[in-house]
């Protein structure tokens, strides 16, 4: 396979400062450039758009009605102890590993920062009518015969704590990705809608890897997700402190929400290139400063309707379901009523378009 490369140096102004940076590309003859998340995982197929039977949302049926504490699995699905290490996954930023419970029933454990808040996006997506696996929020556990090399404060010796336990549905295999810029629903109401709801949540992470196709063989339909929605609750965009990045109420509460609003379209600042993560790195973050600039589009020129659309959606959430999403997530009690009112008055600004 024929490959080129490319070395370009550039200068960027940002506040009255040049900022030097390297920039490289590689392309293949018969494929676009790769991202660097997109190199380490050339092995998750990007499924074509043209893909039989897409589905990407579902009717939630009455959304009052939802238990979002328990979510989609159900209180009957939660994992149950005793925990048995399987394998360990070093795949992502945050430490993870597959346990079996006590029905041997496989789970995808996640320790970290993306733990709370991906508990809290699953239960809103799932509310929402989009797909989710079932995502619980276990506080404390251990783990017999745990051994993994990437460690975490969550993790000491064979004890665990606020760890996100992840189950996908039974009868669905993962058979890949799909992009945002490409796939069979875009310019449909449900998938603006998505990308409302990235922004309510402060989504900044959305690579295409970070997007899972399901195929499942019993309903014959290739189910569409956002798979790995930790990246919310938190900043805009990537910060150079992480800790403000996922999970942190300061940070959500001092976002940004709507920039620009027309009589046929808004705007959200969630996605956004992290320009403070490229002027203090002096450059050295450039590329993937490119990378996240590519992604601000996602939140830019949603038609004012869809918007609305959404924004009916959740009005239809009361005050304790958005409670319980958060329980659900075991942030501290004396946040959870701050979180709320963000997500509250986001809701409020929607259902006002």
């Amino acid at each position: 396979m024929k490959c080129n490369r490319s070395v370009s140096i550039g200068v960027l102004l940002f506040g009255g400062l040049l900022i030097p940076f390297l920039s490289a590309t590689e392309q293949t003859a018969d494929q676009p450039a790769a991202t660097s998340d997109q190199q380490k995982h050339d092995h998750d197929k990007v499924v074509d758009s043209g893909i039989a039977n897409p589905v990407l949302w579902r009717d939630p049926g009455e959304i009052a009605k939802l238990d979002l504490y328990y979510g989609q699995g159900s209180k009957d699905g939660q994992p149950l102890a005793p925990f048995k290490f399987d394998t360990e996954d070093k795949s992502g930023s945050n430490p993870k590993f597959d346990v079996s419970d006590a029905h041997g029933t496989k789970w995808k454990v996640k320790l970290g920062d993306e733990a709370r808040p991906e508990v809290v996006a699953s239960r809103l997506l799932w509310a929402m009518g989009y797909f989710v696996d079932d995502d619980y929020l276990v506080a404390s556990a251990d783990v017999d015969g745990l051994e993994i090399d990437r460690r975490a404060k969550a993790a000491k010796d064979e004890h665990i704590t606020d760890a996100r336990f992840e189950r996908k549905p039974e009868g669905e295999d993962k058979v890949g990705s799909w992009r945002w810029k490409e796939n069979p629903f875009t310019g449909k109401r449900e998938f603006n809608g998505l990308r409302v709801l990235m922004a309510v949540m402060n989504n900044w992470d959305l690579k295409d890897v970070n997007n899972a196709v399901y195929s499942d063989q019993k309903a014959n339909r290739a189910i569409f997700l956002t798979s790995d929605i930790g990246a919310t609750f938190g900043t805009n965009g990537l910060s150079w402190t992480k800790a403000r990045s996922k999970g942190n109420v300061e940070s959500f509460a001092g976002s940004k929400f709507i920039t620009r609003k027309t009589d046929t379209e808004v705007d959200f600042a969630t996605p956004k290139a992290p320009t403070a993560v490229l002027i203090e790195s002096a450059g050295t973050a450039a590329i993937s400063f490119e990378e996240r600039r590519a992604m601000e589009w996602i939140g830019r020129n949603i038609p004012i309707a869809d918007a609305r659309w959404m924004g009916s959606q959740l009005k239809q959430l009361s005050h304790q379901q958005l409670v319980d999403a958060f329980r659900a997530g075991h942030f501290p009690e004396d946040q959870i009523e701050a979180y709320v009112k963000v997500v509250e008055g986001r809701i409020d600004e929607l259902a006002a378009l």
